[in-house]
């Protein structure tokens, strides 16, 4: 175990952090002593680092070269040193009112929330939909698309939409196909799949063929942690100096692109506890995913646990803004919350 510093220690290896996030240029201890104006000697900070890089909370990429955090350092700054950096009232203001604009719009919430999360951390964003936990049909459409091909769109209590394409045993007109799903939306809304198979048979024709595709994405929805998936910001990882060597950036970047990775690390992470809100903050992948040792990800759970919960996270070198990025994320988690909590309730009211 690594020996607990003292806290003039804990100080210098807080200031190394913040000059380090600013310049991503190794710290010296004369920079320290100038930049942040120190009551103490170079020599005296120069000797304090030294004890900090035995620790194995900071290291020297070259013996004239000044400090750079190491994954426990930043570990130990994240855990016990940080102090968040709270989001200016007029930014949080504006932000709220971006988002009431939208009205009930799910897929534009998740895209703004990328983008604000992209900007203010000035990273990679994650963010996937709500995504219930218990699926049950809020709305279905048909519509023809040519010949015997219908675009089927349902509807999921929560917001979270899928879409497939059938194909039906013989040509139907437009208005048939729309009382059909008009009358099955009716019927069955608020209903899970196991609701709508114990009444299928009572269904003949067109719509008893629908409910079973029905069927199978609501289970399939079930099956799944995380609803879609919106990202941004992208560019501003492959800007980072730490990821000039594009293989690094591509490694990290994988996990944005491949779902059966984020859906395993979802599960072990924020899906592993019950809790909104709280921040998980995974240094260097944390000696279990590979791709993701010359990164941070922190990740936080939104919504109303039990009905529909989805994820916000943010992925960047190890250098990072981390009190910013945390009190960002806490943020977006409350609104989207307060967002997904006002959407279950009205989906209440309407099916009473």
């Amino acid at each position: 175990m690594n020996r607990e510093p003292t806290e003039r220690q804990k100080f210098l290896l807080a200031l190394v952090v913040h000059e380090y996030v600013r310049t991503a240029l190794p710290v010296g201890s004369r920079t320290l002593v100038e930049q942040y104006k120190l009551d103490m000697s170079s020599a005296t900070v120069r000797n304090e680092l030294a004890a900090l890089t035995e620790m194995g909370y900071l290291r020297q990429p070259h013996t004239s070269a000044g400090r750079v955090p190491t994954e426990e350092g930043y570990r130990f700054f994240v855990g016990r040193l940080m102090q968040e950096t709270a989001l200016p009232d007029s930014t949080r203001h504006t932000i709220t009112h971006q988002f009431y604009q939208m009205g009930t719009d799910v897929e534009q919430w998740m895209r703004l929330a990328a983008s604000v999360l992209a900007h203010q951390s000035r990273a990679a964003s994650l963010v996937t939909a709500p995504h219930p936990e218990r699926a049950r049909l809020k709305h279905l459409e048909l519509i023809s698309t040519r010949g015997r091909q219908v675009l089927m769109v349902l509807v999921i209590v929560g917001g979270e939409i899928r879409q497939r394409i059938l194909t039906l045993s013989e040509p139907i007109p437009q208005e048939k196909l729309s009382e059909a799903a008009e009358r099955i939306t009716r019927q069955l809304q608020d209903c899970d799949a196991d609701g709508i198979r114990a009444v299928r048979s009572r269904f003949d024709g067109l719509e008893y063929d629908v409910l079973g595709y029905v069927v199978e994405d609501l289970d399939k929805t079930e099956r799944t942690i995380a609803g879609e998936i919106f990202t941004d910001g992208l560019t501003n990882v492959l800007a980072e100096p730490e990821f000039s060597n594009s293989e690094e950036a591509r490694r990290a970047l994988r996990l944005l692109e491949e779902r059966s990775l984020l859906q395993e690390l979802l599960a072990r992470t924020v899906f592993a506890t019950n809790s909104v809100g709280g921040v998980q903050v995974l240094i260097g992948g944390e000696g279990t995913w590979e791709d993701l040792r010359q990164s941070s990800l922190l990740l936080t759970r939104y919504g109303v646990p039990g009905q529909a919960t989805g994820t916000l996270g943010v992925l960047g070198p190890m250098r990072m803004a981390y009190g910013r990025t945390i009190s960002t994320l806490r943020f977006l988690a409350g609104l989207l919350s307060d967002l997904v909590a006002e959407t279950l309730v009205e989906d209440e009211n309407h099916t009473n």
